[in-house]
């Protein structure tokens, strides 16, 4: 069975225009003989009606217990599922609509936030030997009990990436409002191109460094089994980028993705820098504050430790609880709120002498100061100040020839 998932969010369901490009796709899957398994959003984003925000208006969540809050937010999907399978069975196709329960997937019992444990995709080929179309409700699962719990942030991408695996899919199409990865944002580099392939790491650290096309936890799913997965627009025909190991023989881009230097560049925005300073004599800094942190469950980010001191960033709306916890141990913390995080992201940096270099030679140019940086094997992180973050994005972008299609330098 060449079985494929197709994952629609919320904007691909969210006009009548929308769903029947996402019919077409459907269609399309099947006269290529493949079998088709559809997970779906909830249709729109906040202030359509079904939207998970939307469903969220209309309780008091202090009053209402998680699990609760669980089979609310479990609705916007079914709607979806149900009308969607309806409209496929309108265009000819044989639908059949499924919550993430009965689809198999099983969850911890962490309400809002679950984890799936495993899939039982027993009813989907059942459903696909009838040969039905499954429409999946993603973003939910449920327990041993019987509770419906759901997954958290990006958790439609989850149960596609998931139920891949599961089904030992061909690969996972990832269908949204825009043609791709790009390798920045488009609304701040003009110039910005879609990235036709690229690794799962490379994918993923865009994704946790900013980029919002897909959950970082999604693509690390589909890795673990080597399924490929493709981030398409809804309205377009187009392959959009491939995502995939780069191993076995795999095409990216025609070459190995290792000969790529920089595959993009992702930001955060809001985020503070904290930094403290040990006196001579006083004892290590980094154990009693970032056991603080932990203990108030404040996540940590960009974190630099020396015999000096210690410097970090965390969110800005988690300043101020910060600042307290550090001024009860008796720290005098230098604050830098109104800070972004800016990544350079790609296979190749790692290993390849001067790629700091030039990072700092094209921030340098702009006059842009540098307030902390780190490197992983395929990431630089540098640490700027807010108002700077836009012409560092521009600076990175042009400096790599990023805007540049591949083999261009």
């Amino acid at each position: 069975m060449r079985v494929i998932v197709q994952k629609f969010g919320g904007t691909s369901l969210a006009t009548d225009e929308a769903r029947l490009w996402a019919v077409r796709h459907v269609q399309s899957a099947l006269a290529q003989r493949y079998r088709p398994v559809v997970v779906v959003s909830a249709m729109g984003r906040k202030g359509a009606p079904y939207a998970t925000d939307t469903l969220l208006d209309l309780i008091d969540p202090g009053l209402t217990p998680p699990r609760e809050i669980d089979l609310l937010l479990s609705c916007g999907e079914v709607i979806s599922a149900v009308s969607f399978a309806c409209l496929l069975r309108r265009h000819g196709v044989d639908a059949c609509a499924l919550t993430g329960g009965q689809a198999g997937i099983l969850t911890g019992g962490e309400f809002t936030a679950a984890e799936i444990l495993r899939v039982r995709p027993r009813r989907i080929f059942r459903e696909l030997e009838s040969g039905r179309v499954p429409v999946v409700a993603g973003f939910q699962g449920q327990t041993e009990e019987g509770e419906v719990t759901t997954l958290g942030r990006g958790g439609s991408d989850t149960t596609a990436a998931a139920l891949g695996v599961a089904l030992d899919a061909e690969r996972v199409d990832i269908f949204t409002d825009v043609e791709g990865v790009m390798t920045a944002d488009p609304r701040i580099v003009e110039d910005a191109r879609r990235i036709r392939s690229a690794t799962y790491a490379e994918i993923c650290n865009l994704a946790y460094q900013g980029a919002k096309v897909i959950h970082p936890r999604a693509v690390e799913i589909a890795m673990k089994k080597n399924i490929p997965v493709r981030i398409r627009s809804t309205t377009s025909d187009d392959e959009g980028t491939l995502v995939a190991s780069g191993a076995d023989g795999e095409r990216l881009e025609g070459k190995d993705p290792g000969d790529r230097l920089v595959t993009g560049i992702a930001y955060a925005e809001n985020v503070t820098q904290i930094q403290i300073r040990r006196p001579p004599g006083a004892p290590p800094v980094d154990r009693s504050v970032f056991r603080a942190m932990a203990d108030r469950g404040i996540s940590v980010d960009l974190i630099n430790v020396g015999p000096s001191g210690v410097a970090y960033t965390v969110k800005g709306e988690e300043t101020e609880k910060v600042e307290a916890a550090l001024r009860e141990l008796g720290w005098d913390p230098e604050i830098v709120p109104r800070c972004a995080k800016v990544s350079v992201v790609g296979a190749g940096i790692a290993g390849v002498p001067g790629v700091m270099a030039r990072v700092v030679e094209a921030l340098a140019e702009q006059g842009i100061e540098i307030l902390q940086s780190a490197d992983s094997h395929t990431t630089i992180w540098c640490l700027v100040r807010e108002e700077d973050m836009r012409r560092a994005i521009r600076a990175l972008h042009a400096k790599f020839g990023l805007n540049r299609p591949e083999g261009q330098g």
